[in-house]
């Protein structure tokens, strides 16, 4: 084995795999770091999934890491397990940028939030910060600060977003766990897009801080290559935080336990379009179609629901809007000639918005909440389509100009469960002729986390996803 496909495989160790073997002293965590760190030479400057790298301190933090592991004793469940984090996240030493020019470098950087300390907590090697959208406003990945970022499975289409950088690295192998948020699909949408499985938890399952603008509609949940380590990492972050008040109380549940009891006996509804969604992309819709019996073939209950609830569209765009307004309410004009053009339409939409408006769109999220506990007495789980479409071309904001006005419009499946604040997820589940990834949604009931990522590893037994074509470099 030449040392090019060595470091590959290396790099596509799970972090659950990665944990057994520096138990057992088969591997090291300084080996495996080094080795990820030789193949992000390489492939980021096609990728560009990193806003920062920090190779000296990934290489301390792995001897440290070692050394701890020579002496069995562990610092926690990610003890020498590489790992990104978004940039979204407040990083002690490091600047938080937010994918935007307007954002300062010359301030204090001396707090985490609170999922970069559970991971510093739990002993996680951290290689760097990943690139996204202006302040996470839109599903791509692209943005005034770090240009295109690209997709594995071609380079010509973007991996999603708004954590756009996580999920590349993610399926290029570059750690096997990332920190992700998710406002209105920016968990599953990247997933979907790039090929992996990632999971937007119950809102307040993972403590967040600083409080986002985008308020409840905004998730922090786990990103990774197998359900198995969306599992694990969601162990390590859930739990209260002082400084989020909405942060669910720690169960001490460990996420991985239950993983493999599969669906057998659950009533789960499949439904194509939620009654809305009128236009899927015929192999998106054919894929999602074919998973939806898999999980007839395991054991489960499945009927067809044509009709859940109608469209939210404009319950969530005012929430969002309001939520960009805010975000540039401390910026002038002309800092605001430096915006994403895109990002500039939104934040003045949102400042034409009335305190009316913003009561009855949050109105008519509790409405579609209440809908969708009525939903969750009948049936355990929701399968649909996570995106309409496949991977769009990177440049472009809209898949269809002619049907599509905002790029929400085609991901009709994912911003509804932002609003009702449930658990959903994305698990590969196919690939389009082209070569590009197909993913299929799992929502469950408020609270629900454990039964999505069960049904997640049930369908990931039926479905080991494949590598993108940039895996072998």
């Amino acid at each position: 084995m030449t040392s090019a496909s060595a470091d590959r495989e290396l790099s596509f160790l799970s972090a659950s795999r990665l944990i057994a073997d520096f138990r057992k002293k088969a591997l090291s965590p300084v080996e495996v770091t080094a080795a990820t760190l030789r193949r992000m030479e390489v492939l980021e400057p096609k990728l560009n999934a990193f806003v920062l790298r920090d190779p000296e301190g990934a290489m301390a933090a792995a001897r440290a890491s070692e050394a701890r592991w020579q002496k069995g004793a562990p610092l926690g469940l990610l003890d020498g397990v590489p790992a990104t984090i978004k940039d979204l996240f407040l990083t002690r030493g490091w600047p938080t940028l937010r994918g935007s020019l307007l954002t300062k470098r010359d301030q204090p950087w001396d707090e985490d939030s609170p999922p970069v300390a559970r991971l510093r907590e739990a002993g996680a090697v951290i290689l760097g910060k990943t690139t996204m959208p202006e302040f996470g406003w839109k599903a791509l990945g692209d943005s005034p600060l770090t240009g295109i970022t690209r997709n594995p499975w071609n380079l010509e289409r973007t991996p999603g977003g708004s954590s756009s950088g996580a999920a590349a690295a993610l399926a290029a192998g570059l750690g096997p766990l990332a920190l992700g948020t998710d406002g209105g699909g920016s968990i599953r949408i990247p997933c979907h897009f790039s090929g992996i499985p990632g999971l937007k938890p119950t809102f307040g399952r993972v403590p967040a801080y600083p409080p986002s603008p985008f308020g409840m509609l905004a998730h922090t949940g786990p990103m990774a290559r197998t359900v198995e380590d969306c599992a694990l990492l969601l162990t390590v972050l859930t739990g209260e935080d002082i400084r989020d008040p909405y942060a669910l109380p720690r169960d001490g549940k460990d996420y991985r336990a239950g993983l493999e009891d599969g669906v057998r006996g659950l009533r789960i509804a499949f439904s194509p379009t939620l009654g809305y969604a009128s236009h899927v992309h015929p192999e998106v819709a054919e894929a999602v179609a074919r998973a939806a019996r898999t999980f007839k073939e395991l054991g489960a209950e499945v009927e067809t629901v044509e009709t859940v609830f109608p469209d939210p569209r404009p319950a969530w765009l005012t929430l969002w809007y309001a939520g960009a307004a805010k975000v540039m309410a401390p910026f002038g004009a002309e800092e605001r000639k430096r915006l994403d053009p895109g990002l500039k339409v939104h934040v003045e939409r949102g400042e034409k918005l009335s305190a009316v408006d913003y009561v009855n769109a949050d109105v008519a999220r509790t409405d579609l909440s209440r809908q969708m506990q009525l939903l969750h007495r009948r049936y355990h789980l929701l399968l649909t389509p996570t995106v309409a479409v496949p991977a769009l071309e990177v440049g472009k904001d809209l898949s269809d100009p002619t049907r599509e006005k905002e790029w929400i419009d085609w991901t009709p499946f994912s911003y509804p469960f932002n609003l009702t604040r449930q658990p959903a997820a994305s698990v590969p589940c196919g690939l389009t002729r082209n070569g590009l990834p197909i993913g299929l949604q799992i929502v469950g009931p408020l609270y629900g986390d454990a039964l999505v990522l069960r049904a997640m590893r049930a369908f990931e037994t039926t479905y080991p996803a494949p590598r993108p074509p940039l895996a072998a470099e």
